[in-house]
């Protein structure tokens, strides 16, 4: 069993594991209500004794609170006692005490009501945390277990580890794609949402790549394959998204010291405020029952449960609505930052762009314009340069339409010349038509032009360029909208080709004929002017790995991009989208936005609780508000971070 495979089964069963914990928790919740409502009957009914009643106490008390008994005492034996499992057990185990100190009231009931509270925080903060591993581990779902494959004249049922590179595998309507290929036979349909979060389906044909993942809709596929299970598209995914939760947000990080250093000074100052003041009073016994209360009630109030677990959770729901977007975070780290972007620097070539060629433009001058593509694909039948395959595009009925091609003859550094339908025809550069003595025209038009000539008669010329991707120019509108103050794009192009891009896409600068190392220099500069705020640098190739690695968020877009920049970069964009850039920027503004509303909600309720009970005037009752009523209000606001929202939406708070 391959280790993506292991580690997709561990979390499976992590994942019923989850789920069965919380019915249980959710039974013994129930039970000790009931027996605690019979135990209160009885202390109210009956003339019954305090050990008697303490007996009774016992039963819902342990019921419920065991695993919180078992983890502090567990705590405590490994040198790590000092969390909110030992907060809960001093104060319930206190308040279970005070009932037989002289002058002092039972609080059985309290004691079990304060534990049966936390495990209903608990309860509700499992559920929480389960739905944001549910959105980020339905990628799991994604993974096949088998893949058909065309062996020994016949179809074999395998593991996709099974598969070798070059093989053929039959994709059937509904089946999911095992492994990335190219369709060598059939014409069909792909559901990419649960890889990119795009709900329109894909049309693919022969000759075009599917990567794993995939759910092929209505017609039988063959696909070559061109990578292993391992290698895959949606192992490298599930790969990024387990190990991502390993990597803590500064906000997460600074909570998780905080909680170790504020443990112990809560105990500390309990203990001091149960046994200081009564040894400034004439009866050490009469009134050490009074402040003991008072410190119990502190330990409840002061248990950090709110903030440990909701802020994390927080960033994990954050991660999880990126994923549900086709936006995956290898690190809640990368929320923390990518929310401050002040500055996105894009590659041009994959990333505003679409890397690949199209006619944009055909002027003739002496035929119409069919037929000048007509001659131009016909020339360009047997090339393999992407500026052939882009004219043979704009003229589909080429291979069909009967017309003889001979004496083909491709001239280095000028074009190719042949023989079509009993013309010479010429296409390429100014100097073939120079050869040709075709006096050619200027083409006003950014781009590369092909001329034609036609038996020594210039007959036109045809522009073609790289195609910008329709998102683009909204995307960069969304990033402004969204407070970033400066965004650029950096090309290897030369500038008349980067400025008329830069000018269709609204970036605020660029630079262009830039090499990978031109470009980090660029990058490392920009840092340097980026006072406030960070630097998002956002690319697809190989050559832009470098410039990926040293901003402080690189964005990778595509998983079907180069696997230098998936690796380098710390977030990727699964459909090449550039419209996710904004709405990933805007996911993890609204995720640090939820989280500090949760530590100052957690904080300034336990203030104020922890004050009055220092002064006597704060209830058990309100204790357990302070605490576990917190805690459930900071998880379910952590779950609104489930919940992407378009970044123009955002409040200036939230910015």
């Amino acid at each position: 069993m391959s280790h993506h495979t292991h580690e997709c089964s561990h979390c499976e069963h992590e994942h019923h594991h989850e789920h069965g914990n919380l019915r249980r928790s959710l039974l013994l919740i129930v039970i000790s209500a009931i027996l605690l409502a019979v135990a209160m009957y009885i202390e109210h009914h009956t003339m019954w004794q305090a050990w008697q009643l303490l007996l009774v106490y016992l039963v819902p008390y342990l019921l419920v609170g065991h695993h919180t008994l078992l983890e502090a005492a567990e705590g405590i034996a490994h040198g790590r006692p000092f969390d909110e499992h030992l907060l809960m057990s001093v104060a319930t185990l206190g308040a279970l005490a005070i009932g037989f100190m002289p002058s002092a009231e039972p609080e059985f009931a309290e004691a079990v009501f304060v534990m049966l509270f936390y495990q209903v925080g608990e309860l509700f903060e499992g559920y929480a945390e389960g739905k944001s591993r549910d959105s980020i581990s339905h990628l799991l779902n994604i993974k096949p277990d088998t893949a058909r494959v065309l062996r020994d004249g016949g179809e074999q049922v395998v593991a996709p580890i099974d598969v070798l590179v070059g093989e053929t595998i039959v994709l059937r309507p509904g089946d999911k794609v095992p492994l990335d290929g190219i369709i060598t036979e059939g014409i069909s349909s792909l559901n990419t949402v649960a890889l990119t979060g795009e709900s329109m389906p894909r049309d693919v044909q022969e000759g075009d790549e599917v990567v794993s993942g995939c759910i092929n809709l209505s017609a039988v596929l063959h696909v070559r394959t061109t990578r292993t299970a391992d290698d895959s598209t949606v192992s490298r995914i599930i790969s990024l998204m387990q190990h991502a939760a390993q990597r803590k947000s500064r906000t997460e990080t600074f909570i998780t010291r905080f909680a170790r250093v504020y443990t112990p000074i809560v105990v500390i100052a309990a203990l001091l405020l149960a046994l200081v003041p009564p040894l400034f009073t004439a009866s050490f016994a009469t009134t050490f029952p009074t402040w003991l209360h008072r410190a119990l009630i502190f330990l409840v109030v002061s248990c950090p449960c709110a903030l440990v677990l909701s802020v994390p959770l927080t960033f994990f729901s954050g991660m999880g609505a990126a994923s549900r977007q086709g936006i995956l975070v290898k690190g809640s780290n990368y929320l923390d930052v990518l929310a401050n972007a002040h500055t996105v620097v894009f590659d041009k070539t994959g990333t505003l762009t679409k890397g690949l060629f199209a006619v944009e433009a055909v002027h003739p001058e002496m035929i119409d314009e069919r037929q000048l593509l007509h001659l131009a694909a016909h020339v360009e039948h047997f090339s393999t340069h992407p500026i052939a395959a882009a004219l043979r595009e704009a003229f589909p009925d080429e291979a069909t339409d009967g017309c003889s091609l001979t004496d083909v003859r491709e001239l280095a550094g000028r074009g190719i010349t042949a023989t079509v339908a009993g013309q010479r025809v010429a296409v390429g550069n100014t100097l073939l038509m120079d050869d040709e003595g075709a006096r050619w025209q200027q083409c006003e038009m950014h781009g590369t032009v092909i001329h034609v000539a036609v038996d020594g008669v210039y007959a036109g010329h045809i522009v073609i360029n790289d195609q910008i991707k329709e998102e683009a120019p909204q995307a960069l509108r969304t990033l402004h909208q969204c407070g970033v103050e400066r965004t650029v794009m950096l090309t290897g192009d030369g500038q008349e080709v980067a400025a008329k891009v830069a000018e269709r896409v609204g970036v605020d600068e660029w630079h262009a004929q830039l090499l990978p190392q031109d470009k980090v220099e660029h990058v490392r500069r920009m840092e340097q002017e980026t006072a406030e705020g960070s630097l998002v640098f956002v690319g697809d190739g190989i050559n832009d790995a470098p410039s990926l690695a040293l901003a402080d968020v690189g964005v990778a877009m595509g998983a079907m991009g180069s696997e230098a920049a998936i690796e380098a970069a710390d977030v990727v964009v699964m459909d090449d989208n550039p419209s996710r850039i904004p709405l990933a920027i805007g996911i993890a503004r609204r995720t640090l936005s939820i989280a500090r509303e949760n530590v100052v909600l957690a904080i300034g309720i336990k203030v104020a609780v922890l004050i009055l009970a220092t002064v006597g005037l704060a209830t058990m009752w309100m204790a357990v508000f302070a605490d576990v009523g917190v805690t459930v209000i900071a998880t379910l606001n952590a779950m609104r971070a489930l919940k992407s929202i378009p970044p123009t939406q955002l409040s200036h708070a939230e910015r």
